[in-house]
Protein backbone atom coordinates (compact mmCIF):
# COMPACT_ATOMS: atom_id res chain seq x y z
CA UNK A 1 0.00 0.00 0.00
CA UNK A 2 1.30 3.45 -0.86
CA UNK A 3 1.74 6.01 1.89
CA UNK A 4 -0.11 9.28 1.26
CA UNK A 5 2.04 12.17 0.05
CA UNK A 6 2.51 14.40 3.13
CA UNK A 7 2.65 17.53 0.97
CA UNK A 8 -0.74 16.74 -0.55
CA UNK A 9 -2.16 16.05 2.90
CA UNK A 10 -0.74 19.34 4.20
CA UNK A 11 -2.20 21.18 1.20
CA UNK A 12 -5.63 19.66 1.84
CA UNK A 13 -5.76 20.98 5.40
CA UNK A 14 -4.16 24.31 4.42
CA UNK A 15 -6.99 24.83 1.92
CA UNK A 16 -9.44 24.56 4.83
CA UNK A 17 -7.36 27.12 6.73
CA UNK A 18 -7.57 29.35 3.64
CA UNK A 19 -11.37 29.01 3.75
CA UNK A 20 -11.18 30.36 7.29
CA UNK A 21 -8.95 33.22 6.09
CA UNK A 22 -11.58 34.06 3.47
CA UNK A 23 -14.22 34.10 6.23
CA UNK A 24 -12.04 36.53 8.19
CA UNK A 25 -11.72 38.79 5.17
CA UNK A 26 -15.50 38.77 4.68
CA UNK A 27 -15.75 40.04 8.29
CA UNK A 28 -13.11 42.74 7.60
CA UNK A 29 -10.60 40.94 9.81
CA UNK A 30 -6.97 40.33 8.85
CA UNK A 31 -7.38 37.15 6.78
CA UNK A 32 -5.63 34.46 8.76
CA UNK A 33 -7.12 31.00 9.20
CA UNK A 34 -6.15 28.04 11.36
CA UNK A 35 -7.13 24.39 11.54
CA UNK A 36 -6.21 21.76 14.11
CA UNK A 37 -6.22 18.11 13.09
CA UNK A 38 -6.35 15.01 15.30
CA UNK A 39 -6.01 11.54 13.78
CA UNK A 40 -6.76 12.90 10.31
CA UNK A 41 -9.91 14.79 11.30
CA UNK A 42 -10.41 18.50 11.85
CA UNK A 43 -11.28 19.19 15.49
CA UNK A 44 -10.93 22.98 15.38
CA UNK A 45 -11.11 25.69 12.75
CA UNK A 46 -10.94 29.42 13.32
CA UNK A 47 -10.02 32.76 11.85
CA UNK A 48 -8.91 36.10 13.22
CA UNK A 49 -11.63 37.87 15.20
CA UNK A 50 -9.76 40.72 16.91
CA UNK A 51 -12.01 43.45 15.52
CA UNK A 52 -15.25 41.56 16.03
CA UNK A 53 -14.45 40.49 19.61
CA UNK A 54 -12.39 43.60 20.43
CA UNK A 55 -9.80 41.23 21.81
CA UNK A 56 -6.07 41.52 21.01
CA UNK A 57 -5.63 37.80 21.66
CA UNK A 58 -8.33 36.69 19.19
CA UNK A 59 -5.86 35.40 16.62
CA UNK A 60 -6.91 32.39 14.54
CA UNK A 61 -4.38 30.14 16.29
CA UNK A 62 -5.48 31.14 19.79
CA UNK A 63 -9.15 30.51 19.03
CA UNK A 64 -8.35 27.18 17.37
CA UNK A 65 -6.20 26.09 20.33
CA UNK A 66 -9.09 26.81 22.71
CA UNK A 67 -11.52 24.88 20.50
CA UNK A 68 -9.14 21.92 20.18
CA UNK A 69 -8.48 21.78 23.93
CA UNK A 70 -12.24 21.69 24.51
CA UNK A 71 -12.70 19.00 21.85
CA UNK A 72 -9.94 16.86 23.37
CA UNK A 73 -10.92 17.75 26.97
CA UNK A 74 -7.22 18.36 27.55
CA UNK A 75 -4.95 21.38 27.24
CA UNK A 76 -2.17 19.10 26.02
CA UNK A 77 -2.53 18.81 22.25
CA UNK A 78 0.48 16.55 21.88
CA UNK A 79 -1.26 14.37 19.30
CA UNK A 80 -2.53 17.15 17.02
CA UNK A 81 -1.28 19.19 14.07
CA UNK A 82 -1.84 22.91 13.55
CA UNK A 83 -2.26 24.40 10.08
CA UNK A 84 -2.19 28.18 9.82
CA UNK A 85 -2.06 30.44 6.78
CA UNK A 86 0.44 32.91 8.28
CA UNK A 87 3.56 32.25 10.35
CA UNK A 88 2.56 32.55 14.02
CA UNK A 89 3.45 35.65 16.03
CA UNK A 90 5.25 35.49 19.41
CA UNK A 91 1.98 35.25 21.36
CA UNK A 92 0.65 32.39 19.26
CA UNK A 93 4.02 30.62 19.14
CA UNK A 94 4.15 30.75 22.93
CA UNK A 95 0.66 29.26 23.19
CA UNK A 96 1.64 26.53 20.70
CA UNK A 97 4.61 25.60 22.89
CA UNK A 98 2.39 25.58 25.98
CA UNK A 99 -0.15 23.34 24.22
CA UNK A 100 2.64 20.86 23.35
CA UNK A 101 1.68 20.69 19.67
CA UNK A 102 4.21 18.44 17.94
CA UNK A 103 3.74 19.76 14.38
CA UNK A 104 2.97 23.21 12.99
CA UNK A 105 2.39 23.76 9.29
CA UNK A 106 2.15 27.31 7.97
CA UNK A 107 1.76 29.00 4.62
CA UNK A 108 3.18 32.51 4.31
CA UNK A 109 6.13 33.88 6.24
CA UNK A 110 5.48 36.99 8.35
CA UNK A 111 8.35 39.48 7.99
CA UNK A 112 6.85 41.80 10.62
CA UNK A 113 5.93 39.39 13.42
CA UNK A 114 6.98 35.85 12.48
CA UNK A 115 8.13 33.96 15.55
CA UNK A 116 8.67 30.54 13.97
CA UNK A 117 11.40 31.19 11.39
CA UNK A 118 11.43 34.82 10.24
CA UNK A 119 12.18 37.00 13.29
CA UNK A 120 12.39 34.39 16.06
CA UNK A 121 12.56 30.61 16.32
CA UNK A 122 10.36 29.98 19.32
CA UNK A 123 8.99 26.62 18.20
CA UNK A 124 12.36 24.88 18.06
CA UNK A 125 14.24 26.81 20.73
CA UNK A 126 16.00 24.15 22.85
CA UNK A 127 15.81 26.40 25.93
CA UNK A 128 12.05 25.90 26.07
CA UNK A 129 10.36 22.83 27.52
CA UNK A 130 8.85 21.78 24.19
CA UNK A 131 9.85 21.99 20.53
CA UNK A 132 7.74 21.53 17.39
CA UNK A 133 8.46 20.14 13.98
CA UNK A 134 7.78 23.00 11.55
CA UNK A 135 6.70 22.68 7.94
CA UNK A 136 6.63 26.03 6.12
CA UNK A 137 5.62 27.38 2.73
CA UNK A 138 2.61 25.12 2.21
CA UNK A 139 0.44 27.01 -0.31
CA UNK A 140 2.53 30.07 0.54
CA UNK A 141 1.43 31.88 -2.62
CA UNK A 142 -2.32 31.79 -1.96
CA UNK A 143 -1.74 32.44 1.76
CA UNK A 144 0.30 35.58 0.99
CA UNK A 145 -2.03 36.69 -1.80
CA UNK A 146 -5.11 36.91 0.42
CA UNK A 147 -3.19 39.10 2.86
CA UNK A 148 -1.96 41.34 0.04
CA UNK A 149 -5.49 41.65 -1.33
CA UNK A 150 -6.84 42.57 2.11
CA UNK A 151 -4.22 45.22 2.84
CA UNK A 152 -4.49 46.66 -0.67
CA UNK A 153 -8.22 47.09 -0.09
CA UNK A 154 -7.63 48.63 3.35
CA UNK A 155 -5.18 51.16 1.85
CA UNK A 156 -7.72 52.03 -0.87
CA UNK A 157 -10.14 52.92 1.91
CA UNK A 158 -7.51 55.06 3.63
CA UNK A 159 -7.15 52.62 6.56
CA UNK A 160 -3.87 51.55 8.10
Amino acid sequence: MLEPDPTLLHETFMRVALEEAEAAMAEEEVPVGAVIVHEGSIIARAHNQREQLRDPTAHAEMIALTQAAAARANWRLDDCLLYVTLEPCPMCAGAIVQARLPVVVYGAADPKAGAVRTLYRLLDDPRLNHQCLVVSDILAGPCAEILSRFFRHQRSLGKK
